[in-house]
């Protein structure tokens, strides 16, 4: 069955809850959070990324998440939180309801990196 992307959207929106700047902060800081920036590498390069967050890029998700694929992130792991962020909150919204499908129940949506650099969130230049 066909869908849109407003019903896509509408289905990560619900299954992937919302975080503040501050919030991803304190998870970070307590729960050990892995926070996971999934812009496109020209996108990093031209405003840096958040302080100690991993990259991969959308298109990488699945096989960086997944243990069994050659190409697995040991930062992956089902029982870490997971903080997902990208330059508006779409693609990050997307990426946490395709983690949410590989059995992640720990799945945020930060947002747009601009939220973290608005909230004075510490940057790292590429």
């Amino acid at each position: 069955m066909a869908t849109s992307v407003k019903e896509l959207m509408a289905a990560a929106n619900a299954a992937v809850p919302k975080i503040t700047p501050a919030e991803a902060r304190k998870m970070a800081a307590q729960q050990n959070a892995l926070i996971v920036d999934v812009r496109d590498t020209t996108e990093l390069q031209a405003t840096g990324k958040i302080s100690g967050a991993l990259h991969v890029p959308r298109g990488m998700l699945e096989f960086r998440a997944d243990s069994e694929t050659p190409y697995h992130d040991k930062s992956f792991a089902k029982d870490r939180p997971i903080i997902l962020y990208c330059a508006s909150g779409g693609r990050s919204a997307l990426s946490g309801k395709t983690l949410k499908d590989l059995g992640y129940e720990k799945v945020y949506n930060l947002g747009a990196f601009k939220d973290w650099t608005e909230a004075g969130g510490e940057v790292q230049s590429i």
